[in-house]
């Protein structure tokens, strides 16, 4: 199993309200001013409304969407040679050069340190390398960034039951379906995992 990446482009929503114009005293009313342009929403203010609608969310394929959306808000940096590494990283990645990712990913992290998915995506080539130990600190870096992060919190989930930590791989399964009910995968898993701990008497 492996974390999976989800490159879809969100299409923003913005809509402008109408506000009538009253005149008083039976004056003539004024001619209404131009409308403003909607302010667009902020990355965080964009997030919050996408992790509503994905907790709400009952339809696994529109959760699928959303969750899409979500991972298009975390791979924008912000700057143009941070998305320029994170794309030769994944290349890297494709190609299984794991050690030319993780130069990329090294200079990410330290350029920009406050990025959530450069120490996620840095995780990941840990995990791929059986970097346990280092993608784990990874991880936590990712989620004190983003406590939301669900690829995150799979990433830890399957080190755990790799590393024959299942009540640990079960609880972050569910925090993984605490924020993203319908992800398929960690249905299953936790299913599995509760039957494991219960045939074991845990």
């Amino acid at each position: 199993m492996r974390i999976l990446f989800a490159f879809l482009i969100a299409l923003p929503v913005s809509g402008a309200i109408s506000v009538p114009v009253w005149a008083a005293d039976d004056q003539p009313a004024a001619p209404a001013a131009p409308e403003a342009p909607a302010a667009p929403m902020t990355k965080q203010a964009r997030l919050d409304k996408l992790f509503s609608d994905l907790k709400r969310e009952r339809n696994e394929k529109a959760a699928e969407r959303i969750a899409g959306n979500i991972w298009t808000e975390w791979f924008q940096s912000g700057s143009a040679s941070i998305d320029l590494m994170m794309l030769w990283s994944q290349k890297a990645m494709d190609n299984q050069k794991f050690d030319v990712a993780l130069d990329f990913l090294d200079q990410v992290v330290t350029l920009q340190p406050t990025y959530a998915e450069g120490w996620n995506r840095r995780a990941t080539v840990h995990f791929m390398m059986k970097n346990y130990g280092k993608s784990m600190a990874d991880i936590d870096r990712t989620l004190q960034l983003e406590p939301r992060h669900f690829g995150a919190l799979s990433g830890l989930a399957q080190i755990m039951a790799l590393t024959g930590h299942k009540q640990s791989a079960l609880e972050a399964w569910q925090k993984v379906l605490a924020i993203y009910p319908m992800m398929r995968s960690a249905q299953d898993q936790v299913a599995t995992l509760s039957e494991e701990l219960a045939g074991e008497g845990i």
